[in-house]
Order: structure tokens, then sequence, then C-alpha cells
């Protein structure tokens, strides 16, 4: 299987392919909107912005796997990201992104990609590792998604390249965006 051999749904619930983005470097984040990595939402569309005509797609799913952080339906959760975080990139319909009821993109995503741990450098790696063992331990165990804001390169071949974990530094995904673009 590839990535282009599966369908999402966007945000206004209708199915699409992902063979759609077929040549292009794709950026896909799990979002949340109540989240303390909410102001990723800013970092992303900046990279979409910057790289967009370059042939950058950044595509985000809205989650509530965690904490319950995106407790809104996908209307508003549009409205919320367009008004307080300029978001223009396309934002897909809301679902789970670990565990046996994930998505199927995510849980080919994961299996390509595994955890490699938080970034050590991040003020909140500490604390969200602490977080997770005492109160979600079961979030730590495996390769699935740990939190808010994972996010996955995919190359213009369908290959899925690296993962960035939301303590990830922007300075890293937008090189790694970069080499790929050429």
């Amino acid at each position: 299987m590839q990535i282009y051999d599966i369908n999402v749904t966007t945000g206004r619930g209708e199915q699409k392919s992902m063979g759609e983005y077929r040549g292009k470097v794709l950026l896909i984040a799990n979002t949340a909107s109540k989240c303390g990595f909410t102001n990723q939402y800013e970092e992303l569309e900046a990279l979409n912005q910057e790289f967009k005509d370059k042939g950058l797609c950044v595509l985000g799913f809205p989650s509530d796997n965690f904490a319950h952080q995106e407790p809104d339906d996908d209307e508003t959760i549009e409205q919320n990201c367009k008004l307080n975080f300029g978001v223009t990139f396309e934002l897909f319909k809301k679902g789970d992104v670990r565990g046996e009821s994930a998505i199927e993109l995510f849980k080919f995503l994961t299996s390509k990609q595994g955890f490699k741990g938080f970034d050590a450098a991040h003020p909140l790696s500490a604390k969200l590792e602490e977080s997770l063992k005492s109160n979600f331990p079961e979030i730590l165990e495996g390769d699935g998604v740990k939190w808010n804001f994972t996010k996955f390169v995919v190359d213009r071949n369908g290959e899925v390249v690296a993962r960035f974990e939301p303590t990830a530094s922007f300075e890293q995904i937008k090189a790694c965006v970069k080499k790929l673009l050429g």
C-alpha cells in the first residue's frame, strides 16, 4: 500500500484521495485548538505560505485524542483556525489519530515513522513526558501519535521520510522541507 491509495475526509465531509497530492511534498499534522502547542498553527501556516508555490502542501487533521483539547465540530475548528491563526492550509474532518479507531492515514504514517522520543531541548518535553507517564501511560507505548501537533513529512514520491514530535523545532522541520523541495 502507498499513501496515495488512502482516502481521507475533508472538513466539509467530502471524500478525497491522497493521490491528489502525488508529486507534492506533504507536511501532515494532527492538530488541536486548546493545546499548549496550538501556536504551532501559526508556524505551520508560515511554512505553508513560504513553500506552497514550490510544491508543499500542509494538511491539518484535527483530533480530540489527547485530554479533550479539540472539543469543537469541524465548522467551528475551521473558523477558529482562520480567525485566530490565519490558517489557509487544508483542514480535514476531526478524527482519531491513534489506536484502533485511528483514521487509515495515521495508521499508515505511524507504521512508516515510529516514535523516537521528544526533543530534550524543548522546554515542555520533560513536562509532557511526565504528564503522559502519570496520566496516560498507554500513550507512551508503541509508535502511535503521542500528542497534538505530531508532524509527518512525505516526499514527492509518497515516501514518509520524517516524523517530528510537537517538541521539535520548526527550524528542523523547515530544513527537511527545503531539502525535499530542492
